[in-house]
């Protein structure tokens, strides 16, 4: 009897529904608050797209998932924030580890100022890796999934800083791939690229959700429409609203989203 319980615990983990949870979270910077009590689930093996006005705080919550706002002067926060149903802002909680497993990609691409091969292999080497081998194939295989590798496979010793804007950016998320994350936080990761890299981001972004979970905030309603599964409608620090895109985009509850996706404000 006992060994039927205990599968029926294991049973119940393995069939996780969401990867993300929020619940009612708050954020303050000092006396200003940033996020006014959200929850939210995001399934994993998805694409989930923050839009609203600049300002209204979807980068904050962004980037309560993996707690890079820790570093910012005056940051509280409450609620709680799971991941994989563990609870990322215990004490015990190794942020290190958080941030392997949760990875983020920036606004414009920040390539260190190393080769190719060593950008993708950094977070590799901070990890204490240094079987050559295994090396060769993790970088290899990381530019693989980025679509980069016949591009510099020649070249491997090339400073990253050398390559187009559009190379650099999925070098960076090449980088993030390379330590085995399950999530990929995305934080306007093509604002500051031409239309075609654009296109080649979303593409490895449509492709990349096979693996991955990933939450992206975005200016771009078009954008969002392209590449998301669920999109998620920000302002004022507040979620105005959270459904599959394709309803947010054609027939939204709020009047709120409907004016901003119509472009009446923001």
């Amino acid at each position: 009897m006992e060994k039927e319980k205990k599968a029926e615990v294991i049973d119940s983990s393995l069939k996780r529904k969401y990867k993300i949870e929020a619940k009612e979270v708050k954020v303050w910077y000092g006396d200003f608050m940033a996020i006014k009590g959200i929850d939210m689930n995001i399934k994993a093996n998805s694409v989930t797209a923050f839009i609203g006005p600049s300002g209204c705080g979807k980068s904050t919550f962004l980037r309560l998932f993996n707690r890079m706002n820790d570093y910012i002067d005056d940051f509280r926060m409450e609620g709680k924030i799971f991941i994989d149903d563990n609870n990322i802002n215990k004490k015990k909680v190794n942020v290190e580890k958080l941030r392997k497993e949760v990875g983020m990609v920036f606004q414009k691409p920040n390539p260190f100022p190393k080769s190719i091969f060593e950008n993708v292999a950094y977070g590799l080497r901070i990890q204490g890796i240094k079987d050559k081998t295994f090396l060769n194939e993790r970088v290899e295989d990381s530019l693989k999934q980025v679509a980069l590798w016949n591009e510099v496979k020649d070249d491997l010793n090339k400073s990253a800083l050398a390559l187009s804007g559009g190379q650099q950016q999925r070098l960076c998320i090449a980088r993030t791939l390379a330590v085995e994350p399950s999530i990929i936080l995305m934080d306007e990761p093509t604002s500051a690229l031409d239309p075609l890299s654009t296109a080649k981001i979303e593409e490895l972004i449509f492709q990349l959700k096979e693996k991955y979970t990933i939450v992206i905030v975005t200016h771009n309603m078009q954008q969002a429409s392209r590449i998301s599964n669920h999109t998620a409608f920000f302002y004022m620090g507040e979620l105005i609203e959270y459904d599959q895109t394709k309803k947010i985009f054609t027939h939204p509850e709020k009047k709120q989203t409907e004016d901003y996706i119509t472009g009446r404000f923001g």
